[in-house]
Formats: structure tokens, sequence, C-alpha cells
């Protein structure tokens, strides 16, 4: 008989005297409180949530630290992507000042990304630093946005603009929370996965076309798709922390993934973060086409694997959102990407051969958005 214990796996985050473990399988959240005991003898803790999440997850967190003899205090946000702004930072930090935490204490945050990048964020700033943990309850936050040590919240310019690098000291990724998610966002979260294998494992993008079904469905192949995907990007940071270099590679399909993002006003009714990145990746890998660096075959295979998993691929379902090419383009140029007015793409020679472009030119851009918007 296979046991939770049996697919449990570990990946870790090799940054020194900062290192960190990212904990992954089904009922990993239940060892949340002897873990955090390890870490941080005798502290308390604040979970910041939201209210989607808590009904589903916040008892059984607060019961496993209570258990480690681990006092919690609740901040439950409203939910979505609006939330990551101003407004719930300063309500955040008003909540762990008011719950009278100390530096030696934690923040745990418990949600998807909007909740980890706030919460982080947040536990960056609070008494000038306070160490936090990632128990990330969506497929996109347990192989993306948990792992990395990136926080931040929105800006009325763009997405992600203000920020710190503040990495977690403990990874949970309970991958049987992931049932619990609406089916939407597990294929939001995909579209990560799937990322890994385009920027430089090609025969794990294949492993993925030849399991996506029984990703989806649950089991081993779930658990070894996020340990892969977890490990690459231990990997990448591990190399390149504060993204002075290849760790800028993880941005596949994010320039425009986040333009389009933005240009929807952060509606989750009409485009989540996966989703944007995967419309973001195959117009990378058709942009890549159109500069003659790569084969017109690799976007129309990235956009079938994606169409597959019920991601969309292209501008149709947003279209009435976008004036026009040069509006895109205001986007992108406020993109945390963008260096001295010079667009930095991240784009491809092949199914995982992406590398990093510099001083792309704008009207290249421009003229490839244009075409694909009257397409």
């Amino acid at each position: 008989m296979t046991t939770d214990i049996d697919t449990r796996r570990t990946v870790r985050v090799d940054l020194g005297a900062r290192a960190y473990d990212i904990v992954i399988g089904p009922g990993a959240l239940q060892e949340t409180g002897k873990r955090v005991a390890l870490l941080a003898p005798g502290a308390r803790c604040a979970i910041v949530t939201d209210e989607n999440v808590a009904p589903l997850h916040l008892a059984a967190l607060a019961d496993a630290l209570s258990a480690a003899g681990i006092a919690s205090t609740p901040i439950v946000l409203p939910p979505g992507e609006a939330t990551k702004g101003f407004d719930h930072l300063r309500q955040t930090v008003e909540a762990l000042l008011e719950a009278r935490l100390e530096r030696g204490d934690l923040v745990v945050a418990l949600g998807g990304g909007v909740i980890g990048d706030l919460a982080g964020f947040a536990a960056a700033v609070a008494r000038r630093g306070m160490d936090f943990v990632q128990v990330p309850t969506s497929l996109l936050a347990q192989v993306d946005s948990s792992v990395g040590g990136k926080t931040g919240i929105n800006a009325p310019q763009g997405k992600n603009l203000v920020g710190a690098f503040h990495q977690p000291r403990l990874v949970i990724a309970d991958t049987g929370v992931l049932d619990t998610l609406p089916a939407r966002e597990f294929r939001a979260g995909y579209a990560e996965i799937a990322k890994y294998g385009l920027i430089g494992d090609a025969p794990f993008f294949a492993w993925l076309e030849d399991n996506l079904d029984a990703i989806i469905d649950g089991g081993p192949a779930r658990t070894e798709a996020i340990a892969r995907s977890c490990r690459a990007k231990a990997d990448i940071v591990a190399r390149d922390e504060r993204e002075a270099g290849e760790r800028a590679l993880l941005n596949l399909g994010h320039t425009f993934g986040h333009a389009l993002e933005a240009i929807t006003g952060y509606r989750s009714d009409i485009l989540v973060h996966g989703e944007g990145v995967a419309i973001g990746m195959v117009l990378a890998h058709a942009f890549s086409a159109r500069m003659n660096l790569a084969s017109p075959d690799d976007a129309r295979r990235v956009a079938t694997h994606l169409e597959r998993a019920g991601l969309p691929t292209d501008l149709s379902a947003i279209r009435s959102h976008i004036a026009d090419a040069d509006t895109l383009m205001d986007f992108i140029a406020q993109d945390k990407k963008v260096s001295r007015g010079a667009l930095t793409f991240i784009l491809t020679r092949g199914i995982g051969e992406a590398f990093i472009a510099r001083d792309v030119p704008p009207s290249e851009v421009r003229a490839f958005l244009k075409d694909t918007l009257e397409s």
C-alpha cells in the first residue's frame, strides 16, 4: 500500500545560510506545525489567507500549528488579484502589528500567488523584516510564486512593480489541497509547469505531453510534475537569486502575459495570471519564429499542448479589451524587464531552448502585435 509519506518529495533551495526546503506531497500541510517548531522554537504565527481559502484550509493549518504548541492569529483578506495592492498591504502590516507579533515570529502565507506575494512583502517590511513560511494552495503558487523569494504588489502602472526579494524559511506544497481548486485555477497553474519544459528541458515537456491526463487526475504523476518544476526553479534561483542573469528565463511568456493582465484591469473573471502566461508563451514562440529564430511548428506544438490542458492560447478571448497594438506596447514598456528603455524578451530557438534577448526592436514587437491582432 502506498502512503502519503511514500509519495513525499523534498526539494532544497540551496542559498547557503538562507537555504530552505520545499516539501511536496499529499498531507504535507499536517506537518507544518512540527516543521515550524523546529525552524523557530517559541515563535507565534500570523496566518495570512483569503476568504476563499479560509473555509477550506485555515482550520487544518491552525490545528497543525496548535498541535505543535504554536499560537496563531488569522488575517483573512478578500480574494482576487485586486487584493495585491497598497490598501491590503497596509491592512496586513497593521494587523501584524496589532497582533503584537515580534520580529522573531513568523508570517504564514496560506493561499495562492496573490496571498503569497502580498504576505511575503508584508513580512519583508513589517518590523524591518520578519521570517515567513509559504503554504501555497494553488498549483501556480506551488510551482512558481512560492519559490524563489519574489514578493510584492501591483501598481496602476503594471504588475509586481513594488516589492522585495525576501526568501521564505520553508515551503509546504500539499498536493492534496489542489483537489479543492476550481478547474480553471488548476489549468492556469499548469501553464507554469509547461514553462519549465519550454525554458530548458525538452524531455520534460515531452513527458508532460505524454502524462497530462495523469497529472490532471492527481497521484504520483502530479507530485512528480510539481517536484520537477520546483527543482528546475530552485536550481535557477540558487545560481541567480536576484535575477541578474539566467533567472530572467523564468519570465518566458510573462512580458506579453503581464501586459494582457494589465490591459484587462487584473480582472480574474476575464483573465487569470496563468492564462496570460499561456497566451504569452505561444506569442513568444510565434514571435521567435517571425524573427527566424525558431520553427513555426514549435509555436503550434506549444499551442496544441496548452489547448489540450484547457488554456487559452491566442488573443481572441480578450480581443475586445485591446484597443490596438500601441496600447499593448504601452503596458509592455512598463514591464520590469525593460532596462533603460530597451525591451528584453525571453525568446526561443526551439522547445527547451529559451534565451534572453536584449534590445529587441520595439518596432518589430509592435508590428508583430499589430499583425496578430488583425489576423
